[in-house]
């Protein structure tokens, strides 16, 4: 029965029909781990769990077992480089084991070397010779040398590590020229200069020799790679001599595949530094232009090729070299750019491959930049791509459909002439209910609320309904709605909202989808405001308050602990914060015609030495407005570093909020509190940054103007005067007429980061306190886990994270000794870098004071540009303080030897009386 089992075992494994006893078995597999072919090996770690059934001795485990262990031992080392890149015992095991007779832990050493080589600057420094002696020496077979050659690209840590690695492989790639041995040490050269940044040219240079001289296509394929790479991180350092020999080569190769490859690099220098830097040396030599160059000379041959994407980087060349040469002269370069995006646009759009749309997307880029970088263009771009969504497909109409949006956000002036084009195509489209025609509804009708600028007219309101009707698809309406409450049109918003309110099966999404439609009610209340009509403002405001603490009941019936919504909550109370204060500075300046200064205020003023009393009681109420915008400016600010997820639109958003509060704040003190010392430098400045959407253009517009108003005022007049309280509302007034932009961020989360801490020791239960004695130092381990979502570091990337110890005395116990002062509290900050989005540190924490004590844990990021984020959470525990044994013996002895004394001096006073 044995043998059967056994044979049956063997045959499985795959060994022979033969009759083997266990330990042969095991002998076999041990063969099969040590085979140099990767695929036996993963054969064989396979096998041994049947061969623990079958034979569940264990003597054959244990040795198993070590078997195991010996061949995932350096691999797995490997693997934790980066939890202990400085650990000395694990650099000699390596060490060792590359001196090893097995070829399996050979491997697994060159790759635990190479990963400890990028994390530990003393290792590099070490294993380099051992790595060079064993490259040249010839004992060492080629497919060891191929596997080794790659750790050199690691030797960046200092310049001398680097020169010496450098001078390896350039003697490597002259004394070995198989295919092989040449791509490996090339491609290793290429990482070693693009980590290190030293002689980055030469090897541009080398490259460059080796595309133009050798003939082998990989080894051209892999120059061209490794050029790309050099394009991407360092074009600063192509010289014009570099691009010139690679559109020679270009120019001067058969193989559309390798065209395409020089072109994808030449496409990539285009819209860097370095194709300034080629036409600025290119003018200065006699008979040399842009039009005349022999980049120009490819880019036009290229455009119109029948490969694509050739087609697409030639394009692209010229769009760049058009936008970024200022000369005047370049009429023929900018046709010659439209008619190439024209023809690829024609050629794409009737296309939906994957192909022809990632072509599609290159060129439709293009015409965006092509439109913000010479804007006479514009017209005939926008009047292409109108033509051609008629007749497109469905695919290339949603992408066509952002070009057009993007374009309309740089130039609103384009907008009124798109409108009646859009209207056209927005009443033929959507017939079927696909994918796709849902996605081209949603894009068409970005791109009208974008061309209508302002409030939507009743027609195109009409059309769009009438279009929505026909679609059962209510998350089309749901993002229709949301694009219309980013671009301002509220009125179209709450329609849409309404209409959705009975069609969600969940009580949080009703209260969600409610809260939506309040709000944009809200906000449609403020399209009525005037000019010089300020009782008209305040009911509007009072009016919008009304729908605004509606939707923020809504709001927070909304939120659940998985989803809490606090960015939403906080944005929308700020909101209605920023709207009381509006109304508050209104009705204060209205005060100064309903309630005047008395007749007395200027003998009270010269009597008090305040000339801002002769004003009355509103010199005071000013005042406080003045610090209510200051605080709301501030809440503002902790808003904005709170949202380390939001995208940079969001973010600009919360910031003009903010710009807002310190506007009328600073229009407060420099035309009623404090005139003479208000300087409008700093305050101007803003206007000169450049707008990315129409709501921060109209926002910019309004800062500049309220600006210049102020310091009109404010030269001309004595405060306070009917014209500054005029001003001030007026500023307020232009303010709200600006539609309230609800960004992405409000509804959409696309980034996703969050922090989870754990504090040794801990409590069993939360409220229960950690009992420390008083001449004891608490060592307090903070750990914590970086948690993402879907798209982790889509906006920013944490860079280290910073934990801020504080504690607090909540109730003291026994009696009040002298206690230096830096014994009584704690407060600590630690930045520490995550690993694998892991980190820990530890915090000594001294409770001198009896008592109960308070420790609240808080975190913050930092992130790669050096912005602090407070992000949290906060974690708090608690700690009771207790006397230690050997001073509560003291003092017990103390009392102890007090009482005779008190008795006696009891005794005497009594006999004294």
């Amino acid at each position: 029965m044995a043998s059967n089992s056994t044979k049956s075992f063997l045959a499985d494994a795959g060994y022979g029909e033969q009759e083997l006893d266990a330990n042969s078995a095991l002998m076999e597999l041990d063969k099969g781990l040590r085979s140099g072919k990767l695929g036996e090996q993963c054969e064989a770690v396979v096998r041994f769990p049947r061969l623990f059934q079958k034979y569940p001795f264990p003597i054959l485990i244990n040795s198993a077992f070590l078997k195991l262990a010996d061949v995932f031992r350096v691999g797995m080392l490997g693997s934790l480089a980066s939890i202990i890149p400085e650990r000395k015992n694990a650099h000699h095991s390596i060490r060792q084991s590359l001196d090893s007779h097995d070829n399996v832990e050979v491997e697994a050493a060159v790759f635990a070397a190479a990963n400890f080589s990028a994390q530990s600057k003393d290792f590099a420094v070490g294993i380099c010779n051992k790595i060079s002696e064993m490259i040249q020496g010839l004992a060492t077979p080629v497919d060891l040398k191929l596997k080794l050659i790659p750790i050199l690209q690691h030797m960046h840590h200092d310049a001398i590590l680097a020169s010496s690695a450098r001078q390896l492989l350039q003697q490597l790639v002259t004394s070995y020229p198989s295919t092989k041995m040449v791509i490996v040490s090339l491609h290793t050269f290429t990482l070693l200069a693009a980590s290190s940044l030293v002689d980055t040219p030469k090897q541009i240079q080398l490259l460059l020799q080796y595309l133009k001289n050798d003939p082998r296509k990989a080894v051209k394929r892999l120059t061209i790679q490794d050029l790309k790479l050099l394009a991407n991180k360092t074009p600063h350092t192509w010289s014009r001599e570099n691009i010139q020999a690679l559109c020679e080569c270009a120019l001067q190769t058969p193989y559309d595949s390798l065209k395409l490859g020089m072109l994808s690099v030449l496409s990539t220098l285009s819209g860097t530094i370095a194709i300034k830097h080629y036409f600025s040396i290119a003018s200065g030599n006699v008979g040399s232009s842009p039009r005349s160059s022999d980049l120009v000379r490819l880019a036009q041959e290229c455009c119109y090729h029948n490969n694509r994407g050739i087609a697409a980087h030639g394009v692209r060349v010229l769009t760049n070299i058009t936008v970024s040469c200022q000369e005047k002269d370049l009429l023929a370069l900018e046709q010659d750019a439209v008619f190439g995006l024209e023809s690829l646009l024609v050629l794409c759009s009737q296309d939906d491959s994957p192909g022809a749309q990632a072509t599609l997307k290159i060129a439709l880029n293009c015409m965006v930049k092509l439109a913000k970088g010479r804007p006479h263009l514009s017209q005939s771009v926008v009047e292409t791509l109108l033509t051609q969504l008629h007749s497109a497909q469905d695919a290339a109409r949603i992408l066509m459909c952002h070009c057009l949006a993007a374009i309309a956000m740089q130039l609103p002036v384009l907008g009124d002439g798109m409108l009646g084009d859009l209207m056209e195509l927005y009443k033929v489209i959507g017939r079927s209910a696909t994918d796709k025609q849902q996605e081209l509804l949603v894009s068409l009708a970005t791109v009208i609320f974008v061309a209508s600028q302002k409030a939507l007219s009743a027609e195109v309101k009409a059309v769009i309904k009438q279009q929505l009707e026909s679609v059962s698809n209510g998350w089309t309406v749901y993002r229709i709605a949301r694009q219309a409450s980013r671009m301002g049109n509220h009125d179209m918003a709450r329609e849409l909202y309404q209409s959705l309110l009975t069609q969600v099966a969940s009580e949080h999404f009703y209260f969600w989808l409610n809260s939506l439609k309040e709000f944009s009610h809200a906000e449609q209340c403020l399209t009525g405001l005037q000019e010089e009509n300020y009782s008209s403002a305040l009911s509007c405001i009072a009016e919008s308050l009304k729908f605004y603490h509606k939707g923020i009941a809504s709001l927070t019936a909304a939120s659940t602990p998985l989803n809490p919504l606090s960015f939403q909550c906080e944005f929308v109370k700020l909101r209605i914060d920023l709207l009381q204060a509006f109304s508050q500075l209104i009705c204060t300046c209205n005060s100064l015609k309903t309630s005047p200064p008395p007749a007395i205020a200027t003998t009270i003023a010269m009597t008090l030495g305040n000339d801002l009393q002769r004003c009355g009681r509103i010199s005071n109420q000013m005042k406080q407005s003045m610090e209510e915008f200051r605080s709301l400016a501030s809440r503002y600010g902790d808003l904005y570093q709170a949202s380390f997820d939001a995208d940079s639109a969001t973010l600009r958003n919360v910031e003009l909020q903010q710009q807002s509060c310190l506007l009328i704040s600073h229009a407060i003190e420099a035309l009623i509190l404090d005139p003479e010392s208000a300087s409008f430098q700093e305050s101007g400045s803003t206007g000169a940054a450049h707008a990315d959407s129409e709501y921060e253009r109209r926002m910019m517009s309004v800062y500049n103007r309220v600006l210049e108003e102020v310091d009109s005022l404010n030269r001309k007049y004595t405060p306070v005067s009917y014209m500054h309280t005029a001003c001030l509302c007026n500023a307020i007034i232009s303010l709200l007429k600006v539609p309230l932009s609800f960004q992405r961020y409000f509804f959409q989360k696309l980034q996703s980061t969050s922090i989870k801490l754990a504090l040794s020791p801990s409590p069993r239960n939360p409220a229960e306190p950690i009992a420390v004695q008083n001449n004891q130092q608490l060592a307090l381990k903070v750990e914590g886990v970086v948690q993402h979502g879907s798209k982790p570091g889509l906006f920013r990337k944490i860079q280290s994270v910073c934990l801020n110890v504080s504690s607090t005395l909540q109730s003291k116990s026994g009696q009040d000794y002298k206690i230096p002062i830096d014994n009584m509290t704690n407060e600590m900050e630690q930045r520490v870098e995550p690993h694998n989005d892991y980190f820990s540190t530890q915090f000594l924490l001294n409770f001198a004071i009896l008592g109960t004590h308070n420790i609240t844990v808080e975190s913050s990021v930092k992130d790669a540009n050096g912005i602090v984020w407070k992000t949290g959470p906060r974690t708090t525990i608690f700690v009771k303080s207790l006397e230690d044994p050997y001073s509560q013996q003291i003092r017990l002895q103390q009392q102890q030897a007090q009482q005779p004394l008190q008795q006696q001096q009891q005794r005497n006073a009594y006999s004294r009386f």
